[in-house]
């Protein structure tokens, strides 16, 4: 149609579309909102929520991954990577006391352990470590906690930091210590004071104890 004499007509712009992703940080999105989903509703969630989740179409979701028991594994592997508890514990401000900075790794690792037991309840059992590393705290991350009172410790830095693990591992799982965790300032206790009563204790813990 001829435009009318004298009218500009407005020139028109086809909408811009957002620039995309890098392709690893669009695998990574899909899989952290496809990992939220997954410990709220188990597997039982469509190719359909996790686009909508993750702000996506779902045509894009197959760009990216052939289908969605591959994102459900990205997502696993996502929850399973051990660099988050690894910033974690460097983040601890080894200017505090030393049992105060194991109070709060304690804390970190303990709070990986739900997260883990959230999944593999969400996946359906152990089979969600199928191939993969169990994963573990990071010992490197741990030894650097004790590294300033060396010469105070029975043992290294790494075997103390492997105890210190252990002990959390143990008086957490509810299959090893019951429905009630050892709280984080019991396990740091219990690893750099023992279960022995010190001398100076002793008349006390006597007098404490029934008969």
């Amino acid at each position: 149609m001829p435009a009318t004499p004298g009218i500009v007509r407005p020139k028109t712009f086809a909408p811009r579309r957002a620039a995309g992703l890098p392709p690893d940080e669009r695998r990574a999105a899909i899989a952290a909102a496809a990992l939220k989903l997954l410990l709220e509703h188990g597997t039982n969630i469509t190719t359909r929520q996790i686009a909508e989740a993750a702000n996506i179409a779902e045509s894009t979701t197959f760009r990216v991954f052939p289908d969605k028991e591959a994102v459900i594994r990205a997502a696993v592997d996502l929850a399973l990577d051990p660099a988050p508890i690894e910033r974690a514990l460097g983040e601890i401000d080894r200017a505090q006391p030393l049992d105060r900075q194991l109070v709060e790794a304690v804390e970190i690792i303990q709070r990986r352990m739900i997260d883990i037991g959230r999944l593999v309840s969400a996946v359906g059992g152990p089979a969600v470590f199928a191939g993969r590393e169990r994963p573990i705290p990071d010992v490197a991350g741990l030894a650097s906690l004790f590294a300033l009172e060396r010469d105070e410790l029975r043992y290294d830095t790494e075997k103390a930091a492997r105890l210190l693990a252990a002990l959390t591992l143990a008086f957490s799982h509810p299959a090893l210590y019951g429905d009630e965790p050892a709280s984080p300032s019991e396990i740091v206790t219990l690893l750099l004071e023992g279960i022995r009563v010190r001398p100076d204790e002793s008349d006390l813990h006597s007098r404490a104890s029934p008969c």
